[in-house]
């Protein structure tokens, strides 16, 4: 009988305690959403609003973690004609979404294929001798050798002056940086 009437007496606050919890719902149930349907905002005037804003581009997905590239002038003049940075860094996802940071974006550019992709844009380099000699010298640049220089030594600064990895941009082996070991394991290698 003791074991029957703790029963009972559960079942009652149970239902209580049920009962309490929905009259408390109704109270904090927000407004019904009015929407003004004689003026909607279509999507692509959001889309045509946005751009007026900013760059022609979105490259705020990159710039969580290279947050150095949002003033950088490479990175701006490109945005600005509607190249972002996964034009020419593939979406990389993988790259994105790894806490770690042991995942290499899909493609990087060694040095000796850096003019060769910026030539895949920019046919021709139509610029005076004395602009270039004035970069040359601004940038202090201690290569000798024409065939030393590449695009990004006189445009832009697109490297990073502080890295915590750094990866073979060959093949997208990671050679130093946190989670090396696990890396090592079977992630995903750069596309050439």
């Amino acid at each position: 009988m003791k074991f029957a009437s703790y029963g009972l007496l559960l079942v009652v606050v149970s239902a209580f305690a049920i009962f309490a919890m929905a009259a408390e719902e109704k109270k904090s149930k927000l407004p019904p959403l009015i929407v003004d349907t004689s003026s909607p905002l279509l999507l692509k005037e959001a889309d045509e609003a946005m751009e007026k804003k900013t760059h022609k581009v979105d490259n705020q997905a990159c710039y969580v973690c290279h947050a150095n590239y949002e003033e950088e002038a490479l990175a701006g003049w490109h945005a600005e004609e509607g190249v972002g940075c996964v034009d020419c860094h593939g979406d990389s996802f993988a790259h994105r979404n790894d806490e770690n940071n042991t995942t290499p974006p899909d493609v990087m550019f060694p040095r000796k294929k850096i003019d060769s992709n910026c030539g895949e844009c920019h046919e021709d380099h139509d610029v005076a001798a004395d602009e270039v000699i004035e970069r040359f010298l601004e940038r202090k640049l201690n290569k000798l050798a024409p065939k030393e220089l590449v695009c990004t030594d006189c445009h832009g600064h697109h490297r990073l002056k502080l890295r915590t990895v750094v990866w073979n941009k060959e093949t997208g082996e990671l050679i130093t940086g946190k989670g090396k070991d696990k890396a090592d394991s079977g992630k995903p290698k750069a596309k050439k």
